[in-house]
């Protein structure tokens, strides 16, 4: 299935990224007058994009606006296609991003650096959206579109330029990467790549997402998930066992990086082996990157010690 109705006039469409369901999914908003996307993923599934518009009645001429979570690949690299097929979409993004969107040039290079050949097969071209059709939006701005209305909340800790978006009407918070990743219903877990995890930042994010009190929240990777509380505790948890175990790995030194990196991923995938199916351990793998995740909170702790 590669769109799910959410309710409200809302669904996500599965990009089917890499080949595989439930990594990356786009939110589908119906508009008075069209569609608007929260994150449109990579280019490089623009056509995927399409075809699930398409089952919805929509298609990329339909799309009025972009609301991004953050700039990340993963979210955002559509956006600038997009708009170069819809010249009055608007793209709506957090100020530190929002020079990112308009020139990738700096995150393309470092892109290139850790995915090298792989980046056209990934991610796709990164086109720049002009600044004329970016919008920035910051904590207690409030989105109107078509007939909806979405609140902005500002939450670091996975990355400087988050924000999530909330609807009260509908009671659906669009939350990125801050609630973590979470597939089919599995578990709730931390995504901690570099450069701009922040420990404490992110668990105050959480909070604020919580301080909405909102009824279901929307996790990029992957889906819609009523058991709020529940989830934000389980992530936290996460959170702060990753955190630790790094710490200590960074502390002790007895490997080089790589290898700590290594032995970090593996300690996870064991952890996930034990609770879900390796199939379903597969999709996590994709979706995060777990040895990535170590360099995130590597770069934290020695931060901090500085």
């Amino acid at each position: 299935m590669t769109v799910t109705r959410i309710g409200g006039g809302a669904s996500m469409v599965d990009l089917y990224h890499l080949g595989l369901p439930g990594i990356i999914g786009v939110g589908a908003l119906e508009l008075d007058d069209g569609v608007a996307l929260v994150d449109p993923g990579p280019e490089a599934r623009l056509e995927a994009l399409g075809a699930g518009l398409a089952e919805m009645g929509h298609s990329l001429q339909s799309v009025r606006a972009v609301l991004l979570t953050h700039i990340h690949l993963d979210h955002a690299t559509a956006a600038g296609a997009i708009v170069r097929e819809v010249p009055g979409a608007q793209v709506h993004v957090h100020a530190v991003g929002a020079p990112h969107m308009a020139d990738p040039s700096r995150l393309l290079a470092s892109a290139g650096r850790i995915y090298g050949e792989r980046m056209e097969e990934l991610w796709g071209e990164f086109l720049p959206v002009p600044r004329g059709s970016l919008r920035v939006v910051d904590e207690g701005d409030a989105v109107a579109l078509g007939g909806r209305r979405f609140e902005v909340a500002y939450v670091p800790g996975h990355a400087r330029h988050h924000v999530a978006y909330y609807e009260a009407a509908t009671g659906t918070a669009w939350v990125g990467d801050v609630g973590g990743i979470r597939i089919e219903g599995g578990p709730a877990l931390p995504v901690t790549p570099p450069p701009d995890i922040d420990v404490e930042g992110w668990k105050s994010s959480m909070e604020r997402v919580m301080a909405w009190g909102p009824e279901r929240i929307v996790a990029t990777h992957f889906g819609a998930y009523e058991d709020v509380a529940a989830h934000f505790a389980e992530l936290r948890a996460g959170l702060d066992a990753w955190a630790g175990w790094v710490r200590d790995s960074v502390a002790l030194a007895l490997a080089d990086d790589g290898e700590h990196a290594r032995i970090f991923a593996d300690w996870i995938t064991a952890g996930l082996r034990h609770r879900i199916p390796e199939e379903h351990v597969r999709l996590y793998e994709t979706a995060s990157g777990f040895r990535d995740s170590w360099w995130g909170l590597a770069r934290y702790w020695r931060k901090r010690a500085q």
